[in-house]
């Protein structure tokens, strides 16, 4: 199908209705390479389809791995608990969640392989994770710019037992070494010991990968450093074990467009698939649309929110709020920013910069086509509310990314004239949004 090159939203005024969200991508491609990792046969229910699993099924199948797509959400991963393919030229996309863990578990697979994405993957640093595997003995080379993808990787000749890898730029990164360690106490024959050096963003997501590895029959013990930072034990002789099946949970950061969505459309607007039993930290942003004036019900598996009508003067209440745990959705939160009554600024979002593009830039480029003044720093930004009057019409660049293209859908609630380019570009997490987004406002 080709894609659009543009989608020029209505001005609307008012949103409710039901929304079924799609599976976790964070979960599902956890998932699915736990499931390779395996011994046995996994079948997994509610696996998000969308570019971000594709590539990391393609992989799979590449390496080996006997996949069986059932439905467009369910998968069967049948493996002998190793990825069998001694030699391989993968392709992973820009899908940060296949790339990242695929280096750390190819890395001590003991074959030669060639890992690969697109233009924006090869600005996306992988260095902190690269000097980590090293550092346990993995053999790899840069085939390009140094510190960033085409990696070649080779086999492993020694392995050791400890590692330490900075916090500070991306989870994926010690996602990555957590999920390999149990091949890597495999070779060595003892237990390995993963240190956090200095902060450790989005914690959530580290949550949701013990969270994974426990349920496959892997259990971390997570112990801190004299610097208060976190350090990760695993026991030798631990594997991988399928759990024969496993239900994948919605995708809470693609739930926080609707949570917005009830909030300035005055709702009500449900999102089903997340609630008090999830176990992605982004569930948080319902606290967020609450403390900007929403009224929020969350029962087990989902939430509702009801607000104020933007569109016919309604104003949120701005806020100050550090995002490091949620810095997806905090993309949402920055929309909402001009619907505010008074300045907000977003901190601890340096991550942005190096994610499907620089985020912080491109919401600055953006925002300031509507109308905002909105002022930046490396991991902070700050925006003021768009006033009567100021509103302009705009064509939003979405960078190929996927979260500018579906955060900016709530600036039609504004006095601008709204056009998104390349809306297809939402395909990598949620390739039916806009489609779901049409069926609510009005």
């Amino acid at each position: 199908m080709t894609r659009r090159e543009l989608l020029r939203l209505d001005r609307v005024t008012q949103a409710k209705g039901d929304v079924l969200l799609p599976g976790s991508k964070s979960i599902s491609n956890r998932v699915l390479l736990l499931s390779a990792l395996s011994k046995g046969t996994t079948r997994l229910e509610g696996v998000l389809d969308s570019d971000d699993t594709r590539v990391m099924l393609a992989a799979l199948q590449q390496l080996g791995v006997g996949v069986v797509r059932e439905s467009t959400s369910t998968v069967i991963i049948e493996s002998n608990g190793c990825l069998a393919d001694a030699t391989a030229e993968l392709f992973l996309g820009n899908a940060g969640t296949a790339f990242r863990p695929m280096t750390a578990a190819l890395a001590f697979s003991g074959g030669e392989y060639v890992l690969d994405g697109v233009p924006r993957m090869r600005e996306r640093p992988i260095g902190d994770l690269v000097d980590a595997l090293r550092m346990l003995g993995a053999s790899i080379e840069y085939l390009g710019q140094e510190g960033y993808p085409p990696l070649k990787i080779g086999k492993c000749q020694t392995v050791g037992d400890k590692v330490r890898i900075r916090g500070s730029v991306s989870s994926q990164f010690l996602t990555a070494l957590l999920m390999a360690a149990p091949l890597v106490t495999a070779s060595s024959g003892k237990g390995l010991t993963i240190e956090v050096d200095g902060v450790l963003i989005s914690q959530p997501y580290i949550d949701i990968t013990l969270n994974m590895m426990e349920k496959f029959g892997v259990r971390v013990q997570r112990q801190l450093q004299t610097d208060g930072s976190p350090a990760y034990w695993i026991d030798t002789n631990v594997s991988y074990v399928s759990p024969g099946i496993m239900y994948v949970e919605g995708d809470a950061s693609s739930a926080s467009y609707f949570l917005a969505l009830g909030l300035i459309g005055k709702g009500p607007v449900t999102v089903h698939g997340v609630g008090r039993q999830s176990i992605q930290g982004d569930v948080q942003f319902a606290d967020h649309v609450k403390a900007m004036g929403a009224s929020v019900d969350m029962t087990e598996n989902s939430i509702t929110t009801c607000g104020v009508a933007v569109a016919h003067g309604g104003k949120l209440r701005a806020f100050d709020t550090d995002f490091n745990l949620i810095p997806d959705a905090a993309m949402t939160a920055a929309v909402l920013a001009i619907y505010a009554d008074g300045p907000c600024r977003l901190r601890n979002i340096g991550s942005w910069r190096v994610k499907e593009t620089d985020r912080i830039q491109a919401m600055v480029s953006e925002l300031t086509k509507l109308g905002a003044r909105v002022e930046s720093g490396q991991d902070w930004l700050q925006v003021w509310p768009i006033e009567d009057g100021q509103w302009k019409d705009a064509a939003i660049k979405t960078y190929d990314d996927h979260r500018m293209a579906m955060c900016f859908s709530l600036a039609a609630f504004g006095q601008s004239n709204v056009t998104i380019m390349d809306p297809d570009c939402v395909s990598k997490t949620f390739p039916d949004y806009f489609n779901v987004y049409q069926k609510l406002v009005s």
